[in-house]
């Protein structure tokens, strides 16, 4: 990982390298705009950190000319007024931070904004303040595939652990500041990080060492006197072994922000002074209306803010913070010079967290930040743990009612499967009951007309011939209700039809009976399909029919059957229909022309639909008045036909 920085100050440039460096990113600085943009000419960097004030420029305009995509940028300006660091910000900076500076809150804040991209594989955090030491085991860690993070003191430490959320944290028992021990012990009490394997490293009594290490926490220790492959076996071991808290958790220990709010400078400025010393980024602001200003654009961990201030005063600034929903959260420390138990219950009801009176002692002040640090962690902890929760119990929520949907919808398909069965059979009896009566009527009625015709009188005479024609029409129609009623009862037996050869000898039958309608015919060959092969010909003999039937009167009349990108089609130059009546062509007893003008049962297209449906596949018509009609249909959704491309 590379960081540019661009700092006027040859303090702040070599400082910062060294910080960046011990965390193992590579460097580079610049003095100037100009240098800078040479800089990104080479190689780009993965985070820029920026002075606002150069001897060439202004820092903002710099960060504005960058084109995206760009690295994330790290604003580090003295602290002057709010509107600097919210201009800042609202160009698109992701971080400010104002001088000056902790630089374990610098590395820290930097590592969390590349955490995603940082932390690849095994990572180590190595906190030792012998340079010599950390060199050697880290040369050896990287030697061996780890990726190795160091740290100087205990707090830097654990802010870097914070952050990086590393897969083992080594920590030496001696450290400046808080001790190895302290370290672990802190760890263990963070809900981010408890689960990471420690082992404190010491050079002192084994027995002692391990009683201290225990005591802390640690999973294991190591004394610096050991050989490294004693290191790297008990690395290992814990690495196995090791787990690691949830990375929406917030760490405890990352790099927090507090916002300072007071009209006094002097007062503002040791306040800060002080609470820079803990490792907190202090950002300042002298009214209520600069601090919700500046909590507009950037969040804050902590706020803290005096009673007394010119404009709209701390306990309106406190209920306007509290009333914004993403801010209401947030702990809010009062900060006044007033004793009175008025003033205290004036301020808790406004909305504060805490009161604390002013005082030149700040030790009390930051012990009340760091318990409503504790206390907000604790609280957004609860919250994930009872937002888990809800999941998982609205997730079996939802499992058991999609269960019992299932389990609705499979009884209600196979009630109205027996609903279906039953209705067929009742179809199919009583179509098949209705036929040998109807047949005996149009049979006397034939015997009349062709025994007793020419004696009887012309009434009479058509009254009987009424009788065979309607006795004829109903047979028709019974024999299409039992067709239809047979295609969900039949078995299927699909196999390979060759629809060209059924469709030829469907039309030669047709040509026979009515040898006066010469239909130019047109026939692809060689049209292959998968289906039930007596289902197929019942498709083909009513489209077919159909065609046929409505080409009567047309002058040329033609029908074709030939292959489609979607199956197959059967178009006819006749009679037509009205586009917008197609979906009814498919409804039993639906009929878009007289019977007088083409007879019919208005069965046939509604049987062809069910078998398609039947096979798994579909049918759909188009035409318009008197320019015929195309069916476009196909067995099986997922196949298609097979044979030559040519006509």
């Amino acid at each position: 990982m590379n960081v540019l920085i661009v700092d006027d100050s040859l303090t702040v440039r070599m400082d910062l390298m060294e910080a960046f460096g011990s965390a193992g990113f590579y460097t580079e600085g610049c003095a100037t705009l100009e240098a800078a943009r040479t800089a990104l000419g080479g190689t780009r960097p993965d985070l820029i950190v920026l002075d606002l004030l150069l001897p060439d420029g202004d820092g903002l305009e710099f960060l504005s000319s960058l084109e995206a995509p760009r690295p994330p940028v790290m604003l580090l300006s003295t602290e002057a007024e709010v509107g600097d660091r919210v201009r800042g910000l609202r160009i698109g900076a992701e971080e400010y931070i104002g001088k000056p500076y902790d630089r374990s809150f610098v590395v820290s804040r930097a590592l969390e904004l590349l955490r995603k991209e940082t932390v690849r594989g095994t990572s180590v955090l190595l906190v030792d303040d012998s340079i010599s030491y950390r060199k050697r085991v880290a040369e050896r860690l990287h030697a061996v595939g780890y990726q190795v993070f160091e740290a100087q003191t205990g707090e830097e430490g654990l802010r870097m652990a914070a952050s990086l959320r590393p897969t083992v944290i080594l920590v030496d028992g001696e450290l400046p500041g808080i001790r190895g021990p302290t370290v672990i012990r802190r760890v263990r009490l963070d809900a981010a990080l408890r689960d990471t394997p420690c082992m404190l490293v010491t050079g002192g009594d084994p027995v002692e060492a391990e009683l201290e290490a225990l005591e802390a926490g640690a999973n294991d220790f190591l004394l610096k006197s050991d050989d490294l492959s004693v290191l790297f076996a008990k690395l290992q071991v814990l690495v196995r072994s090791g787990g690691s808290a949830p990375s929406e958790i917030k760490s405890l220990l990352s790099p927090k922000r507090v916002v300072a709010v007071d009209d006094s400078d002097s007062y503002l400025f040791s306040l800060a002074e002080e609470l820079r010393l803990e490792g907190y980024d202090v950002a300042l602001a002298h009214s209520g209306e600069a601090a919700l200003e500046l909590l507009a654009v950037q969040p804050a961990d902590c706020i803290l803010l005096d009673l007394l201030m010119p404009g709209i005063g701390g306990e309106e600034t406190c209920r306007r913070i509290k009333a914004a929903p993403v801010l209401r959260d947030t702990p809010l420390i009062l900060l006044t010079a007033l004793e009175s138990d008025e003033a205290l219950v004036s301020g808790l009801a406004a909305g504060a967290d805490d009161y604390v009176s002013k005082s030149a002692d700040f030790a009390v002040l930051k012990a009340r930040v760091r318990a409503q640090l504790r206390r907000k962690q604790f609280e957004d902890d609860a919250r994930r743990i009872r937002g888990e929760i809800r999941k998982t119990e609205l997730a079996a929520a939802e499992a058991r009612a999609a269960r019992d949907l299932a389990e609705a919808r499979a009884e209600l398909v196979q009630e109205l499967e027996a609903k279906n069965r039953d209705l067929e059979a009742f179809s199919y009896t009583v179509s098949h009951d209705l036929r040998a009566p109807v047949r005996v009527i149009e049979g006397y009625a034939q015997a009349i007309i062709e025994d007793y015709g020419e004696t009887l009188e012309s009434p009479a005479r058509h009254y009987v011939t009424r009788i065979h024609s309607s006795a004829g029409k109903m047979t028709e129609l019974i024999d299409d209700l039992l067709t239809l009623s047979r295609v969900g009862q039949a078995a299927m037996r699909p196999s390979e039809v060759n629809l060209s050869d059924v469709a030829l000898s469907i039309l030669h039958d047709l040509g026979e009976q009515d040898p006066t309608h010469d239909v130019a015919v047109s026939i692809e060959p060689n049209l292959v399909t998968t289906a039930d092969p007596a289902l197929a010909r019942v498709v083909l003999v009513n489209l077919l029919s159909n065609a046929w039937k409505f080409t009567r009167g047309t002058h040329d009349p033609e029908i074709a059957l030939v292959r489609a990108p979607d199956g197959f089609c059967v178009r006819d130059n006749g009679a037509g229909f009205p586009q917008a009546e197609a979906d009814r062509l498919f409804e039993p007893f639906q009929r878009l022309h007289t019977t007088s003008e083409f007879p019919g049962t208005g069965i046939g297209l509604a049987t062809v639909r069910r078998i398609l449906e039947k096979h798994g596949g579909s049918i759909r018509a188009a035409g318009e008045p008197g320019e015929g009609a195309t069916f476009h249909f196909v067995f099986q959704a997922s196949s298609r036909s097979r044979g030559s491309e040519g006509a």
